[in-house]
């Protein structure tokens, strides 16, 4: 592909929710534009964009996916995101990277919680945005219900350019609004022009986008006051400033599944959506002070890292956008993240899996590099002479955690590894070994991310892994003082081992073991000090009732007795673990589980279901705010063990509006019931081993 200068390009992430057409609307736009020679579908497994294999086999994106094509004397680099919510992480990316958002909706399920998500993302990144209403080849499909649900979120900046014209399942014609003319297509998606059909619509578009054209400009209002008709090219200008600004937001209509309505589209990205070098992009020197970034070849150079991909065998590949400056091979970028040098390798385009070397990026394209090697997913990398960085992205906070276990011995160590690259890939992963459990657990946004997590193991790295409930760290503590001995005598020919000692046990509040000694006349001498306390600290470790951690104990060293030969340090620890066996029956031993602050964002028609659900898990609802005009915040406090399902009910309930955050906030004593069942599978679990 040839080299395009800034004002020539054009970024376009295309968003919107699971099963809308985004990747079939991709594969149009490429496939009429020429960039390839067959229109894949997903079915097949062979389109552009979805071409992991997780994809393939889900039929559904999993990653966002960068497509580049050349229309009319412009690059389109097209960023394909997904639809699932368990994968927000590459619509971030994909938005994040972009100057125009296209929303995609289908024309028969209507205005979906995916495309809300979508546009309220694009406009807090300050991004255009425009909709395109696909599937109208469908039946029961209704282009008028889906725009005026438009009009009715986002009000008169919902404008339409294109309508469909014919029966609901079957267009028999496109008409351009502004132009006042109509187009049908061909199996190529070659647009024709045909008669204008009396269309009971047209004049009420027509007027609707005329008055959204003349509020975009001044000298475009006036010539509306005035009475005179807009020409071709002032129609384009005022949509293009309001687009640039956010005041119009256009929408398109087709079938991409049919070409219907494509070429369009290209023709109106072409002329609508705003160039990088129109673009205002900002960045943060040293300081922390803003900086306005001129998008122009001529600047220093700086780059963004949108996007990661970790291969075992090809190594790391990172996608880039130039925010200045031209990006060339072998020349030598700070990462104003790491302070480090990094030096720019083999740099490539790349459209969906295939790879093409490029010599160099200029300023508002996007490419990627093989290989970096101290550079993640929203480093920026900057001339030495102006080092700047970007706002990050912020990825969700993963709220579904599994423990994860391999089937074959030995591969433990490589599970870490392992995911450790794949969170260079996904930000939304998040994996620890718990001490405590002695489980290696892996977090992320939902069932689906989890699953493709474990088949990424799997394919990529060989490691064939089960999910299980994570364990949940429970504590144990005491409610009753108590003052036990711990005798431990064994002799078996030659010296023998000899400790004794007398403890009082009793509640503190301390998450460790407070250990205090108030031996008189040298009945154990202080050389065993040491001694009886490692041999406590180490029984604490391991409870008593249930095998958890205990805390809450404070442990004073009384009396006791010694050997002048048998006894020993390990004679006098093992003397306090039998005393703290004994002394732990008697203390009033109970469990403690951990209790999360939970902070949930959901709609205010969602308000009774989620509290209801929190009342079954045995959360305390701490208050109810307000937050805007349809949403609320709720505030409470849950066990840590009933909230492992929550990420999915939570998205049931709310049709994937309310989102939740929760950190764990302290210990409480265990309901009894429950107390019993935990002691019981622990017994079971000691009688089996």
């Amino acid at each position: 592909m040839k080299e395009y200068t800034t004002d020539k390009i054009r970024n376009i992430a295309l968003a919107g929710h699971g099963g809308s057409g985004k990747t079939t609307l991709a594969e149009a736009m490429l496939f009429r534009a020429g960039a390839t020679d067959r229109f894949g579908k997903i079915a097949d497994g062979n389109t552009v964009c979805d071409f992991d294999p997780e994809e393939i086999k889900r039929n559904s994106s999993v990653a966002s996916a960068v497509a580049p094509l050349e229309w009319d004397g412009l690059k389109f680099n097209i960023i394909d995101t997904p639809g699932a919510f368990d994968f927000e992480a590459g619509v971030i990316e994909g938005i994040s990277a972009c100057d125009t958002v296209i929303i995609e909706i289908s024309g028969k399920s209507g205005v979906t919680v995916g495309a809300q998500k979508a546009y309220k993302l694009a406009k807090k990144l300050n991004k255009a945005v425009m909709f395109f209403v696909s599937k109208l080849d469908r039946e029961s499909a209704n282009f008028y219900k889906v725009f005026y649900s438009l009009r009715d979120l986002y009000g008169t900046d919902v404008c339409s350019l294109v309508i469909p014209h014919g029966k609901e399942g079957h267009v028999e014609s496109y008409i351009h609004v502004s132009k006042g003319k109509a187009f049908t297509f061909d199996d190529k998606g070659v647009m024709k022009e045909v008669p204008l059909p009396e269309d009971e619509h047209l004049e009420q578009m027509q007027n609707a986008l005329t008055e959204a054209v003349a509020e975009a400009d001044e000298e475009l209002l006036d010539k509306y006051l005035s009475g005179e008709p807009f020409t071709d090219e002032e129609y384009i200008k005022g949509v293009k400033i309001g687009v640039k600004r956010g005041s119009i937001v256009p929408v398109f209509a087709g079938s991409a599944l049919f070409l219907e309505g494509i070429e369009l589209f290209l023709n109106a990205i072409r002329k609508y959506t705003p160039a990088p070098s129109e673009v205002d992009y900002v960045a943060y020197d040293k300081e922390g002070l803003e900086v306005n970034v001129k998008c122009d070849v001529n600047e220093p150079a700086l780059l963004n890292v949108f996007k990661t991909v970790a291969d075992p065998f090809v190594g790391k590949l990172s996608f880039f956008k130039v925010l200045s400056g031209k990006i060339e091979s072998e020349m030598t970028l700070v990462n104003s993240t790491t302070g480090e040098n990094e030096k720019i390798g083999k740099l490539l385009t790349v459209r969906g899996k295939k790879q093409e070397d490029a010599k160099v990026v200029l300023a508002g394209d996007i490419g990627a590099v093989a290989k970096l090697s101290n550079t993640a997913t929203g480093d920026c990398l900057c001339a030495p002479s102006r080092v700047l960085t970007t706002t990050k992205m912020l990825f969700p906070t993963p709220t579904l955690s599994m423990a994860v276990t391999p089937k074959a011995k030995g591969d433990e160590g490589k599970i870490a590894s392992s995911i450790q690259r794949l969170q260079e890939e996904d930000q939304t992963i998040k994996f620890e070994t718990n001490a405590e459990t002695r489980q290696q657990v892996i977090s992320g946004l939902g069932e689906q991310h989890l699953d493709v997590v474990v088949s990424k193991l799997k394919n990529k790295f060989g490691i064939d892994v089960d999910l299980e409930p994570a364990k949940v760290p429970y504590r144990e503590t005491i409610k009753k003082k108590v003052k036990v001995q711990g005798k431990y005598k064994k002799q078996s020919g030659g010296h023998g081992q000899y400790g004794d000692v007398w403890i009082e046990f009793e509640p503190c509040d301390s998450e460790d073991l407070v250990f205090e000694e108030k031996v008189f006349g040298g009945a154990v001498p202080k050389n065993f000090f040491p001694a009886v306390e490692k041999g406590l600290r180490d029984s604490m470790e391991k409870g008593f009732k249930a095998g958890y951690k205990m805390v809450g104990v404070k442990a004073t060293l009384l009396d006791g007795s010694y050997h002048p030969v048998d006894s020993s340090e390990m004679s006098f620890k093992l003397a306090a673990n039998l005393a703290f066996k004994n002394g732990m029956a008697e203390a009033s031993p109970i469990l403690l589980e951990p209790i999360g602050k939970l902070v949930a964002n959901i709609p205010e028609t969602s308000t009774g279901d989620v509290m209801g659900d929190l009342n079954k898990r045995r959360g305390r609802v701490l208050g109810i705010t307000p937050v805007s005009s349809s949403m609320s915040e709720i505030e409470a406090e849950v066990p840590m063990s009933e909230i492992s399902d929550f990420t999915t009910v939570l998205r049931s309930m709310t049709q994937g509006r309310g989102s939740f955050e929760v950190s764990f906030e302290r210990y409480e004593p265990m309901p009894s019931n429950l107390e019993e069942k935990i002691v019981a599978e622990y017994k079971l679990t000691k009688t089996e081993e």
